[in-house]
């Protein structure tokens, strides 16, 4: 397959093929004779599994890992479960400073709609003293 035709089997851009291979997360495919790359059997599959690990919220070198476990996924499932539990729990921390900035940020917009002056404004006031925007 050409570069173009797995781009398009993958659902991605070309130019992610081209970033995945100098990660290292795809061997550099053979050239034919015009140049172009000759991608093998099973390169799609692979690059769909990177996107969905990395929609799940694995890192590029946490799929280089589990890329290196899938060939022999029977004796690296301990392994798997380990680094994805890892991964949830850094997931999970994002969640939770997402979920305290969303509350701090609503109490401000609820004090921000008893306000009318710009000079009372608590998420000015917030973010860098009473005298923003006076220098």
């Amino acid at each position: 397959m050409r570069i173009g035709e797995v781009a398009t089997e993958a659902d991605v851009g070309v130019q992610t093929l081209r970033y995945y291979e100098r990660r290292g997360l795809l061997a550099a495919p053979e050239r034919q004779a015009s140049g172009q790359r000759a991608y093998v059997p099973g390169v799609v599959q692979r690059v769909r599994f990177i996107k969905r690990a990395q929609d799940l919220g694995f890192t590029l070198d946490e799929i280089a890992s589990l890329l290196a476990l899938w060939t022999d996924s029977v004796k690296s499932c301990k392994e798997v479960e380990h680094r994805a539990a890892s991964t949830l729990e850094r997931i999970q921390t994002k969640i939770d400073d997402l979920e305290q900035m969303r509350d701090a940020l609503t109490q401000y917009v609820n004090a921000c709609q008893r306000r009318r002056s710009l000079d009372e404004c608590p998420i000015l006031r917030a973010l860098g003293g009473t005298e923003v925007g006076r220098e």
